[in-house]
């Protein structure tokens, strides 16, 4: 476990390697969801019940009500001066300026814009990122463009690799389908990517402009300890049942589809506590939840562009989720945006992966 490349290679293994192999198991051809460009119409979810619904509700409420009563509990007020900030950099009108012309005609359909009409999700995603390190630098002085450009620009490609492991997770589950584009597999590949790569940079922007919080750092700083999680015999637990809800994602998607959002998460610390490295919750074992909290909200945040950009957009996508497809906002059933918290974190891990690797070099 102290070889790096092999702790996550194997990682890898498991994500990619569990679900087929569980499919392979039942006889079913694995042709059917190794098919590109993906195909769909070969999962039919579960209806919508309000028995899940409601039970699903209330455990999402169990969760975050703590961290919603530690944000608004009273505390120390800000006094004027306070809080030093800078001015808003040049650029950031550039990008500001830049996204509502994306937005403008992401939503709209003239004519003398067919030609690039889908391809608007990038420049609005580059658009936002200018933006929120903007804001960065606006709050701290500094930002990822900044300051560190080469981690910023690793985190393009990075990102592409990173998404494309959760669509193919997806194709064990099928919650989401991109409609309004045609293409050949190639372009598939190369526009997908490129609209992939935007992921990390937002999430983990958004996460640096809300890690200099105030509020969330007076709130969270001292917050609730976590001694267990340093436990290398829950890690190893928590492994091995992961490996074993992978194997069984593809059997029954409507039961299994959040492992889409929280195994990635899962696998990466357990195997990060067992050989003993820092991992995402490493500081909450003394109750410091700042990281955590921030990386959540970041991935929350870009998610409610992610779904209002979405929704007026030529190329976009549509969700299925079993037991709980109710209360849409936008395209997304309410309750789905409960997977923005894991994901937020996962891209958090990754971030530090890669900030490790990078560093190192």
């Amino acid at each position: 476990m102290k070889n790096i490349p092999l702790k996550y290679l194997i990682a890898v293994g498991m994500l990619t390697g569990l679900p087929l192999l569980g499919i392979a198991l039942t006889g079913v051809p694995l042709r059917i969801y190794l098919t590109f460009p993906p195909k769909t119409g070969y999962i039919i979810h579960a209806p919508f019940s309000w028995p899940a619904f409601i039970g699903l509700s209330i455990f999402i409420l169990f969760v975050v009500i703590p961290f919603i009563l530690q944000w608004v509990k009273a505390g120390a007020l800000i006094k004027p001066g306070q809080l030093k900030s800078y001015p808003f950099p040049w650029w950031g009108w550039i990008g500001v300026v830049a996204g509502l012309i994306a937005w403008a005609l992401a939503w709209t359909r003239f004519p003398w814009f067919a030609g690039f009409q889908q391809h608007t999700f990038i420049l609005l995603w580059l658009s936002y990122i200018v933006i929120v390190n903007a804001l960065t630098y606006r709050r701290k002085g500094t930002c990822m463009i900044t300051a560190r450009p080469g981690f910023f620009l690793l985190l393009f490609p990075a990102s592409a690799v990173f998404w494309w492991f959760f669509e193919y997770l997806n194709r064990f589950v099928q919650n989401w389908d991109y409609i309004g584009v045609s293409f050949s597999p190639w372009e598939y590949f190369r526009h997908a990517s490129l609209s992939f790569s935007t992921v990390l940079p937002a999430v983990l922007g958004t996460r640096e402009w809300l890690s200099g919080s105030f509020r969330i750092k007076e709130r969270f700083k001292s917050f609730i300890p976590i001694y267990f999680i340093k436990s290398r015999t829950l890690a190893l637990i928590i492994l091995i049942i992961s490996g074993v809800s992978l194997l069984c994602i593809g059997l029954w998607p409507d039961y299994l589809f959040p492992l889409v959002w929280v195994s990635p998460l899962l696998i990466i610390v357990s195997l990060q506590i067992l050989s003993g490295e820092f991992h995402l919750f490493s500081d909450t074992v003394k109750g410091d939840w700042v990281f955590v909290v921030s990386s959540a909200m970041a991935a929350l945040i870009c998610g409610c562009f992610w779904e209002m950009w979405n929704y007026y957009s030529l190329a976009k996508w549509e969700y299925s989720i079993p037991f709980v497809h109710g209360f849409k906002i936008f395209e997304m059933p309410i309750l789905g945006y409960a997977g923005y918290i894991p994901f937020g974190l996962q891209c958090a891990a990754i971030g530090n992966i890669l900030e490790n690797l990078f560093s190192a070099k």
